[in-house]
C-alpha cells in the first residue's frame, strides 16, 4: 500500500516540530541566546521538512522490505 503525498507532508511537519523544539533547546544551551536558538530552529524547521518529505516520497516508491499483501478472494 502506498501513502498519499499529503500523509508524507503531515508526517514531515509533525516530526520536524518535535525535532525543532529539540534543536532550539540544544542551541540555547550552547549559545545561551534565545534569539540565536530560535533563528537556528526556524531555518532548520523548513529545510528539514523539505528533506524529510523528499526522503519519504523516494522510499514510498521502493519495494525494498515490503511484503505483497494477499488478496481477500480469488476468482
Amino acid at each position: 500500500m502506498n501513502e498519499k503525498p499529503y500523509r508524507s507532508l503531515v508526517k514531515a511537519i509533525s516530526w520536524r516540530v518535535t525535532g525543532t523544539c529539540d534543536t532550539i533547546l540544544i542551541s540555547f544551551l550552547i549559545t545561551g541566546k534565545v534569539s540565536h536558538a530560535f533563528s537556528i530552529g526556524f531555518v532548520e524547521l523548513f529545510t528539514k521538512i523539505a528533506l524529510y518529505y523528499a526522503h519519504e516520497r523516494i522510499w514510498n516508491r521502493l519495494s525494498f522490505g515490503r511484503i505483497k499483501g494477499k488478496d481477500d478472494f480469488n476468482i
